[in-house]
């Protein structure tokens, strides 16, 4: 186990992650809670048409309380163990949900890895939040939980995202067919990937 996780926050109470926050100049990561389950169905559901090409196909429940409170549990496990971090995504100026952003199926030992995902609500895309959402996530990534490799993946019609990723520096690592089960159906990826090195060169051209 990465000797850096021992500091974070992790042997919590209840069924929710720690009040970490990652606060950049116009967007703010944090763990969700409870009271955050109205906005967070709000947006999904204005957002149902735009997201839904490029997820798993929606359960019966998937924007219900109680779905949203199995969805806190089974993050707070994640964090709990050291195995994903999901955060929602805020505007820092008026505290609006614009989207979310994990890391999951960390792996510690030879590995230190961890693969990303994100969404974002149909309304807030293309205003380069996620862009920024994305370096927060890195810098939490590769700084306190020292991972050396962060792995992304997206549909090759994915413009958008492929843009995201390239501009925080992932690079285009190959091409998997029938990678991810995506509405409904197997779908080819993009894969891509960044190192701790060559996040941290980035880091040192823009000072």
């Amino acid at each position: 186990m990465s000797s850096n996780l021992l500091r974070l926050p992790r042997l919590f109470a209840g069924a929710e992650p720690p009040a970490t926050r990652l606060v950049g100049r116009r967007v703010t990561l944090r763990p969700p809670v409870r009271e955050d389950y109205e906005e967070w169905a709000r947006l999904r559901e204005a957002s149902r048409a735009f997201l839904t090409p490029w997820e798993p196909v929606w359960s019966p429940d998937a924007l219900t309380r109680a779905g949203f409170r199995q969805r806190l549990f089974h993050y707070a496990n994640e964090w709990r163990g050291g195995n994903g971090y999901n955060l929602f995504l805020y505007r820092t100026h008026d505290g609006a949900l614009l989207g979310g952003i994990g890391l999951s199926q960390i792996r510690h030992g030879v590995a230190e890895s961890g693969s990303l995902g994100y969404w974002m609500g149909a309304h807030h895309a293309g205003q380069g939040y996620m862009t920024e959402a994305l370096g927060l996530m890195l810098g939490f990534a590769f700084g306190r939980l020292r991972l050396h490799r962060v792995e992304a993946a997206c549909l090759p019609h994915n413009g958008p995202s492929r843009a995201v990723l390239g501009k925080n520096g992932f690079r285009e690592e190959g091409y998997a067919k029938e990678y991810l089960c995506i509405d409904g159906r197997w779908q080819d990826h993009v894969l891509f990937g960044l190192l701790h090195d060559e996040w941290a060169a980035r880091l040192d051209r823009r000072e």
